[in-house]
């Protein structure tokens, strides 16, 4: 198989249950029991929900997604775990394919001045992401080749998976309600306007950026009122 290289990652929604008007439900069940099918004034009822950290409401809803990114985006990603459900291509089961990613020249890749563990703040320098690639298209390849002699010599795939590095592109399926959405989002994207601002690593913000743009289209009452109220799940 050809070894390919990528910058870029995927994010499809699979399916989705729920819209704005479920959360007004969810929530009115409280008060109106089996009554509660009104949606009158939902981006009222919505923003009063998101304010005062109301959240039961908007856990009864979900989005999968089909997701192409490296394993150390997944790495990140699978620290989301309430709410969440994952199910990824497995190394056990199926040869794996040699996708790999690296930095394209747009990618900040320097610390800046006032770098800080807490707040990263990186700066583009072509030049060094040539040489970065250059070097990381040696490892994977090395690595690649190694695989695939292992595996041709009759090593079980789960035992020579190992020599693959995290800049390996795999998949999975990430469902989640929309409660627990906008915590991930509240995290994985940054926005100076937040009540708590956010400093993920570009291409895991990159994916959340996916995954919002499909929730603004889906609840866009909801989302109005989570971004109105500081980005902070409820």
């Amino acid at each position: 198989m050809e070894i390919r290289f990528r910058s870029d990652v995927s994010v499809t929604l699979v399916q989705s249950v729920g819209d704005d008007a479920g959360v007004c439900r969810a929530a009115r069940v409280s008060t109106l029991g089996a009554a509660a099918a009104g949606t009158a004034e939902a981006a009222g009822l919505l923003r009063y929900l998101m304010k005062h950290r109301h959240g039961t409401p908007f856990e009864h809803g979900l989005l999968t997604f089909l997701v192409e990114a490296p394993i150390f985006v997944f790495r990140e990603w699978h620290r989301h775990r309430a709410g969440w459900s994952y199910s990824e291509t497995s190394g056990r089961y199926r040869e794996l394919e040699p996708v790999f990613w690296e930095p394209n020249d747009a990618r900040k890749i320097v610390p800046a001045d006032g770098y800080k563990a807490a707040r990263p703040a990186f700066e583009a320098d072509p030049k060094l992401c040539g040489y970065v690639r250059a070097q990381v298209r040696d490892v994977y390849k090395a690595a690649w080749f190694t695989y695939r002699d292992l595996v041709g010599n009759g090593v079980a795939l789960e035992v020579a998976r190992c020599v693959l590095p995290v800049g390996l592109y795999s998949s999975m399926y990430a469902t989640a309600n929309p409660r627990s959405l906008m915590h991930f989002l509240s995290l994985r994207t940054h926005d100076a306007d937040a009540a708590r601002v956010s400093y993920p690593q570009a291409e895991i913000e990159d994916c959340a950026r996916l995954v919002e743009a499909e929730f603004a289209r889906l609840y866009p009452l909801t989302h109005a009122a989570w971004n109105e109220f500081g980005r902070q799940a409820p």
